[in-house]
C-alpha cells in the first residue's frame, strides 16, 4: 500500500449519484444491496484516475478495476454512505471479493503514509515496516493477511511481471514507479547497495 490522495469530487456527482441514490434508498428502506441502483459507476473513470489507475490496496496499475465501497453497501448500518463519493475506493475485483464487509477493519488507503510498507525484491512479498504507528500495526497486519497482500500468488506474479519488464529494459524506472511504486522503491533500495539486481 502507498499513500493515495483523495480524488476531487466530480462536478456532477451530487446531481447524478448522491441525490438520486439517496432518494431511491428513502423510497426503498428494506431493499437488498444487490438491488441498489449503481449510480456510482458513472464516476468510475474519475475514481480510477484519482487513484492513478492503481488499486488502492495493491498499489499497482490494474487493467480492470471496480468501485469498492470502503464501508460496505451490504452493511445496513452504512446504508447512508452508499452514494457518498468519500466512501469509494478503486480496487482490483479479486481484492474487493476478499474485503467483502470487513469495512474499517482493514486499513484505508487514504490513511497510509510513505514508508509504511515495502516489497522484498527476492520474494515479491509485501511487508509492514516499523514506520506504521503502533496503534495501527495490528490493523495493518490484518489487512495484509486478509487481503493476501503479502504472499498472494496472483499479486506476487504481477509484481514480478513489472520487475522483469524493468530488468529487460522494456520499461524504465520512471514507468516502474508509475505502474508499481513499491517494486520501484525496492529496486532503488537494492541499487544503493551497488550489487547487481537479482
Amino acid at each position: 500500500m502507498i499513500p493515495v490522495p483523495r480524488p476531487p469530487r466530480p462536478p456532477n456527482f451530487d446531481r447524478d449519484c448522491l441525490t438520486p441514490g439517496n432518494q431511491w434508498l428513502a423510497a426503498h428502506p428494506n431493499a437488498r444491496a444487490n438491488s441498489f441502483p449503481a449510480h456510482w459507476t458513472k464516476f468510475s473513470g474519475e475514481l480510477e484516475a484519482g487513484f492513478g489507475f492503481r488499486c488502492g490496496w495493491w498499489a499497482m496499475e490494474i487493467q480492470s478495476g471496480t468501485v469498492d465501497h470502503y464501508l460496505s453497501k451490504n452493511n445496513a448500518a452504512h446504508r447512508h454512505f452508499v452514494y457518498e463519493w468519500e466512501n469509494y475506493r478503486h480496487a482490483a475485483p479479486t481484492l474487493n471479493s476478499s474485503k467483502k464487509e470487513l469495512d474499517d477493519q482493514v486499513l484505508d488507503p487514504f490513511e497510509v503514509q510513505p514508508g509504511w510498507f515495502k516489497v522484498l525484491l527476492f520474494s515479491m512479498e509485501l511487508v509492514r515496516t516499523e514506520a506504521v504507528p503502533e496503534n495501527l500495526r495490528t490493523k495493518a497486519d490484518f489487512t495484509i493477511k486478509r487481503l493476501h497482500l503479502d504472499k498472494g500468488p496472483k499479486l506476487r506474479l504481477l509484481r514480478k511481471r513489472y520487475y522483469e519488464k524493468y530488468k529487460s529494459a522494456k520499461i524504465n524506472l520512471a514507468a516502474l514507479q508509475e505502474f508499481a511504486p513499491l517494486v520501484a522503491e525496492a529496486v532503488v533500495e537494492w541499487n544503493a547497495t551497488g550489487r547487481p539486481l537479482p
